[in-house]
């Protein structure tokens, strides 16, 4: 103890007393009632200019009496807890994991106080900002050393599921209670989810709970969030960069000739929850990318167990939410690394689709992501198109036939049949989008499929889907089916029009009414991505919406739903925007792979 005498001696009194006798004597006195040293002790270790040498010192005698710190130690053990070693030097390091490691050996009371540590150091450290004369506390996000400082932690982590194999079961509150609020900066929420994915690699018996509270978490982002909210905030940000832009023109000469869209090339998202949600993309594409591929090759097993801990976070989760519009896109790039992978999403969707068993938003939720699925996915070739349309097709046919045989009046009733509606509504999707590629190549036959599938007794039947499914889609697909000469659906969208389905009356009260174009509520899944750091993972795998040529489009009547003109989706303006909650069906189902 002579040398740290001589450096407490150096050491200017207002900063630090120096403690004098051993830590086993300390304990040994305050057992016996004389707290003094004991106290003085506590004191110390929190002192925040603590030296190297003393921290080691202190930690190599804690871990010689460690049997003795027991409960009635508590505050002391959560004082030596809360030391700043992470990012100190190395023998710190190794001191205090060795400590930690003795600790959880021989006071396993103490497992869930050294895991919190270890867990709150799992985001940068907290620094605080002025801004406008207000202090404003967040992460520290240019901190260079936090790759080192992760290590570290990971390492603490390995080592104390070493010394103690039922850690796994205590961690995942742990985990919960220490998620950031999703308000935070993007640097902190990619920290915290990095550093879960990464534990899961070496405590594999949390992954599937680890990835449902990641993708609860993000869900709560995209839904908080509509498309239009992102679209006008990169709208506006574009403007004002092209602003700035012509007002420094004449700074300079040049003769290139600047595009318009050329100064508006960024990755970062002009609305701030969109940057994190597409922060959180990035981390979470990366990992499976990672966790599927070793040195370029597909290991399949891992793909296969990946698969179904995310089919299982996606039955429970994300088909229940409805109008998320980015999280989805997590099983949509895993399914284009194998083709087995997605016919089997597509076959786990077939299957809750026709099941009685499974709730009936469910059912409609399943035929949506199933119809955009095979719609929006390139890497689906046109035989699995195919495969999906006979299976759909031969449901709704003899769903109408039951109808027909039943003795009862048949009438267009949505809650009775909602399941019918949206999956001749996938069928009608997938169609717009996939009619091309299947008829290319030989024409004859395409064109014979196309009759085989008998949709002109989907179209003419009792129930009348065409009258429920989004005007955008009946137009589309009377335009293209007028086209090829397989069905002729003016007439009846003629009639429809003429009887008009439900309406709805006005929020601004009086007699004002307008007529409700989404019965279904319908929900495209796979509507284009826009989030831009992500979204180049996403891009060469997707099916963009190609205008047809004017010549194509024939108009019915007057009164037809025209079709809206925009980018990609020509389904813009359709699709119903979400309230900022995440709208939950209480229900969970085991995954089949």
């Amino acid at each position: 103890m002579e040398t740290d005498e001589l450096d407490f001696l150096s050491t200017p009194l207002v900063k630090t007393v120096r403690f004098g006798g051993s830590v086993a004597a300390s304990l040994a006195k305050h057992k016996h009632g004389d707290s003094s040293d004991y106290e003085l002790l506590k004191h110390q270790l929190a002192d925040p200019e603590i030296k190297d040498a003393q921290i080691i010192s202190w930690l190599q005698e804690f871990r010689s009496c460690v049997t003795e710190l027991n409960k009635d130690h508590e505050q002391l053990i959560y004082t030596i807890l809360r030391i700043p070693w992470v990012g100190r030097s190395q023998a710190v390091v190794e001191e205090y994991m060795a400590f930690l490691s003795n600790l959880v050996s021989a006071q396993t009371v103490y497992l869930c106080a050294c895991l919190k540590m270890v867990v709150s150091h799992f985001t940068p450290k907290r620094v605080t900002i002025c801004e406008g004369g207000v202090d404003i506390s967040d992460s520290d996000d240019e901190d260079e050393n936090l790759p080192r400082n992760f290590n570290q932690c990971h390492q603490a982590l390995q080592l104390i599921t070493k010394y103690v194999p039922s850690t796994s079961r205590f961690l995942m509150p742990i985990l919960q209670e220490n998620f950031p609020f999703i308000q935070k900066s993007s640097r902190t929420l990619e920290c915290y989810v990095h550093n879960l994915l990464r534990m899961t690699v070496y405590i594999p018996s949390i992954r599937r709970d680890v990835m449902d509270l990641i993708i609860g978490q993000m869900l709560k982002l995209d839904v908080s969030v509509s498309r239009t909210d992102i679209e006008e905030a990169e709208e506006t940000a574009v403007q004002s960069r092209g602003a700035a832009m012509q007002n420094e023109e004449g700074l300079f000469d040049m003769d290139e000739d600047i595009s318009a869209d050329q100064p508006c090339r960024t990755t970062v998202m002009a609305h701030p929850v969109a940057e994190r949600l597409d922060t959180l993309m990035a981390v979470l594409m990366a990992y499976i990318k990672d966790i599927c591929y070793v040195n370029g090759s597909l290991q399949v097993e891992r793909t296969k167990d990946l698969y179904k801990d995310l089919l299982s976070v996606f039955d429970k989760l994300i088909l229940p939410t409805h109008a998320s519009c980015h999280v989805q896109y997590i099983l949509f790039y895993l399914c284009s690394f194998r083709l087995a992978l997605a016919e089997a999403f597509l076959d786990h969707l077939w299957k809750i689709l026709q099941s009685l068993s499974q709730p009936a938003i469910l059912r409609q939720a399943a035929a949506g992501y199933l119809g955009s699925f095979l719609a929006r996915a390139n890497f689906i070739p046109v035989l699995t198109v195919r495969a999906c349309l006979d299976l759909l097709l031969s449901w709704i046919h003899r769903y109408i036939d039951d109808q027909d045989s039943s003795g009862r009046q048949v009438c267009c009733d949505i809650n009775l049949h909602g399941p019918f509606y949206t999956a001749c509504q996938a069928v009608f999707y997938t169609l717009i989008f996939r009619h091309t590629a299947m008829l290319e190549g030989n024409m004859k036959k395409g064109l014979e499929y196309l009759q085989s599938l008998n949709l002109e007794r989907v179209v003419m039947c009792q129930l009348n889907p065409l009258k429920v499914c989004l005007p955008s889609v009946t137009s589309m697909f009377a335009a293209i089916t007028r086209k090829y000469q397989v069905v002729f659906c003016y007439t009846i969208i003629e009639k429809n029009n003429r009887h008009v389905l439900p309406v709805v009356r006005s929020s601004a009260g009086g007699d004002s009414v307008m007529t409700n174009t989404n019965p279904l509520d319908s929900f495209f899944p796979f509507d284009p991505y826009l989030l831009k750091r992500s979204g180049h993972l996403i891009e060469p795998l997707y099916q963009v919406w190609e205008e047809l040529a004017d010549t194509e489009l024939l108009p019915a009547t007057t009164d037809q739903q025209c079709v809206k003109e925009d980018e990609d989706d020509f389904l813009y303006g359709e699709t119903p925007q979400t309230e900022g909650i995440v709208g939950m069906t209480p229900s969970s189902y085991d995954s089949n792979f």
